[in-house]
């Protein structure tokens, strides 16, 4: 749920004193499992006039314009539950609240009852403007910092236009490359790819010859892992839900993938794709596939928790197995992250990634829906595992 807008305007054209009147999707209806449409509403708001120090971006194609490509970017947060997903860098989680119900099962083992309260719910109320990050351009300031022409990323929600100080706002890496989709820097070059590289080398500690498996791997940050992992002398093991998804990944170098929603069993695809087990697993899924996955990680092996795909829309809490004797017996290492915990590390890792992009060791792909009325849809198509790759909406 973010944003990737461009502009260009005609210097003919000042919008220096203009009222501007800014379209707005707001949260009507706290989510109830998977969002619908009907939770949504579509709003207008009058910008003020800019004071000294801040600036104006707009998202919204106004009339004689040059044309352009605008961009939202869709994500998962507005229903995550613990410290499992990361949206631009910033903490949008939500707390998980553990009902454990203790059963015997004859083995020592006992069920545990996750609830989890959607962010929408805890940290928002309805009417509020729905949360995102945005790239755009700045056509009108007061503030020496942010130029008019500058592209930077925002965190100012679906809305087509907004107004900053500066304060919440990066420019993207002065190399960007005008041959490179800007976008990119709510994908590929931005929080999803951040999370996959600090995930990797601070959580995971992969190391060449390793195996990782990463779920969820057609998405934006599990498409990324893969291609870092092989960059890093890894062998990766990915799975996905569709044949297509899994013909991406193979084509982008993973050595091993399977869709999850037609093998068999869960349990021989993990062992077939690497016998011998794992030493690293990069979890953005969660519930069953995390259950079964523990139980390959090799000896000393590495969990590096970041989202739980598989729970987000439950309206009844999903039941699972304690983690104790694999954790035990093995001497693995679980951990939840939030990418924000490197912030002092960001240009690092931007400029990491964007130099293999450029160089071809990265790949990307981004699912593009048409028009900012269609933000709820992609919202929800997103959830529903429509999207290969970054979902993107484009004004």
């Amino acid at each position: 749920m973010a944003a990737t807008i461009k502009f260009w305007r005609r210097a003919s054209q000042p919008l220096v004193g203009r009222m501007v009147i800014a379209k707005a999707w707001v949260l009507k209806k706290h989510f109830d499992g998977l969002p619908k449409t009907t939770d949504f509403d579509l709003k207008t708001i009058e910008l003020p006039n800019l004071k000294d120090g801040v600036c104006k971006i707009l998202w919204k194609k106004m009339e004689n314009k040059i044309p352009y490509k605008s961009r939202f970017s869709v994500e998962f947060f507005m229903l995550i539950g613990k410290i499992l997903r990361i949206v631009a860098g910033e903490s949008r989680v939500t707390a998980l609240r553990m009902n454990l119900q203790l059963k015997d099962l004859g083995a020592g083992i006992s069920e545990v009852f996750y609830f989890k309260k959607p962010y929408s719910q805890r940290d928002m109320k309805e009417g509020d403007v729905m949360i995102g990050t945005q790239v755009a351009r700045i056509v009108e300031s007061k503030n020496p910092a942010f130029t008019v022409g500058t592209f930077v990323v925002g965190n100012k929600g679906w809305r087509t236009h907004f107004i900053s100080d500066g304060k919440d706002l990066h420019h993207l890496p002065s190399s960007w490359p005008e041959s490179l989709p800007r976008s990119l820097a709510l994908g590929t070059v931005g929080m999803p790819g951040l999370t996959a590289y600090f995930g990797l080398l601070e959580v995971c500690k992969m190391k060449p010859g390793e195996t990782v498996l990463v779920n969820a791997a057609a998405g934006a940050v599990g498409s990324v892992v893969g291609q870092l992992a092989k960059i890093g002398g890894c062998k990766v093991v990915g799975c996905a839900g569709s044949d297509d998804k899994v013909a991406y990944l193979k084509k982008i170098g993973f050595d091993e993938v399977f869709n999850y929603k037609t093998v068999k069993s869960l349990d021989e695809a993990l062992r077939k794709a690497s016998p011998d087990g794992y030493d690293c697993f990069f979890d953005n899924v969660g519930g069953e596939f995390a259950s079964v996955a523990i139980n390959q990680m090799k000896k000393y092996g590495r969990i590096a928790i970041c989202g739980a795909i598989s729970q987000y829309n439950d309206s009844v809490p999903q039941k699972g197995p304690y983690v104790q004797f694999p954790m035990i017996f093995k001497e693995l290492r679980m951990e939840g992250f939030l990418v924000s915990r490197w912030s002092d590390r960001r240009k690092e890792g931007l400029q990491a990634l964007l130099k293999w992009v450029m160089e071809g060791k990265v790949k990307y792909h981004e699912h593009v829906t048409e028009g900012f009325e269609n933000m709820p849809m992609a919202f929800i198509g997103m959830l529903k595992g429509e999207n290969l790759g970054k979902a993107i909406v484009k004004v």
